[in-house]
């Protein structure tokens, strides 16, 4: 049987699985990427998947080849966000205040997916296999073959997992993961809006739930709206109008009369954790090893922080076999404190805002944090990182 020989095959061509192959293809590797589907090239209506990308980020993919790619019409900077509590709390985060020249990048999903995709397309340093699909996977001494649908067999030194939450490959590997339902959903929409917003973020924490008002381009914006799962069903069915209007007086009118750009969707919110980010010629990035409440916003930021860990790593132990076991252990030590403390902090608000008697603690102490500028430079340091 003839092989396809690889040092690393890419399983899922998502954002942070299609940006993981570029970054070890610019290492020097061999690389392929499998993909079920090649991405449908967004149209011009606004895509409710809306990301908050840090500047560190946006510079590592300007790197890469795949930000100049992106519609700049299309891409908001976040200058300022304003934090409300649910008892008179507040908290207000500036760039400029910090000595930064912006908080984050707002983007649409489909659209930094197609920057991607053509930035593999064009560079040609990327062995596309889409679409196809992964029939069997076994692993043979050091390799591991994978047998696609079509009877093509990759042989891949490194098996990296970016096919999702539900990762097949992690289920393969034998990678134990465990996952807690919040209990809530999260609903997302766009809107235009009567008030400019001039760059900046809202979120309110209302006992339980939180609402946020990411700025688009021009007078928009997207809300995500995390909630129980009856009053997103509530959301989801109500006409544009309708939606608008509720949508308006929960942000407290802050941007003026809203008229709805998309439909409401509506999605459950989770929390996952795996046994390991690794196994022998295996590593998990992305979706595939962890999952966060998307209160901070920082779920896309994770699983670009472990495709740039990888490429680091592979490209520190360039000598060494890409599965080696003592390199992929290297890589999950690197990024186990960035996801638990994401998870911890994410996971503590929740509850925290969640839980009635802690009311007056938890606003005091936004408040306290507002009054403090060195320690508000520092939060706003450790969020662009």
């Amino acid at each position: 049987m003839s092989f396809q020989r690889y040092q690393a095959v890419v399983v899922g061509a998502g954002l942070v699985g299609a940006a993981a192959a570029l970054a070890l293809a610019r290492q020097g590797l061999r690389v392929a990427l499998i993909e079920r589907a090649t991405p449908r090239p967004p149209g011009e209506d606004w895509d409710t998947r809306i990301y908050a990308l840090t500047p560190a980020n946006q510079r590592w993919l300007a790197g890469l080849g795949a930000w100049s790619r992106l519609d700049a019409a299309r891409v908001q900077p976040v200058f300022r966000m304003d934090v409300a509590g649910d008892a008179g709390g507040s908290l207000r985060l500036d760039a400029y205040a910090a000595g930064a020249a912006q908080l984050a990048f707002i983007f649409e999903n489909s659209r930094l997916q197609q920057a991607l995709w053509d930035t593999l397309a064009d560079q040609g340093e990327v062995a596309l296999h889409c679409p196809a699909d992964i029939a069997v996977m076994a692993r043979d001494g050091l390799d591991t073959h994978i047998t696609l649908t079509d009877g093509q067999v990759l042989a891949a030194q490194l098996v990296v997992a970016a096919d999702g939450a539900h990762s097949r490959v992690r289920d393969w590997a034998g990678i134990a993961s465990a996952t807690w339902a919040y209990e809530q959903s999260g609903v997302v929409a766009n809107f235009d809006c009567a008030r400019s917003h001039r760059g900046t973020a809202y979120q309110w924490f209302m006992g339980g739930e939180v609402l946020a008002f990411l700025p688009l381009p021009g007078t928009r914006m997207s809300m995500v709206w995390s909630t129980s799962p009856a009053h997103a069903e509530t959301l989801t069915a109500c006409n544009p109008a309708e939606l608008a209007e509720r949508v308006r007086e929960a942000g407290r009118d802050k941007l003026g009369e809203l008229a709805s750009l998309t439909p409401a969707a509506a999605y459950p919110l989770r929390l996952m954790r795996v046994e390991s980010l690794d196994a022998p010629g295996v590593a998990l990035v992305g979706d595939a090893g962890h999952g966060v409440h998307p209160l901070a916003g920082q779920g896309v930021n994770l699983g670009l922080g472990d495709a740039q860990a990888l490429a680091a790593v592979l490209a520190e132990f360039r000598r060494a076999h890409p599965g080696d076991p003592r390199v992929l252990a290297q890589y999950a030590r690197l990024r186990a404190e960035p996801i638990a403390r994401m998870q911890a902090v994410t996971h503590g608000l929740h509850h925290l805002f969640a839980d009635a008697r802690a009311g007056w603690l938890r606003n005091a102490g936004m408040s306290l944090v507002d009054r403090l500028a060195p320690l508000k430079t520092v939060l706003v340091r450790a969020a662009m990182s």
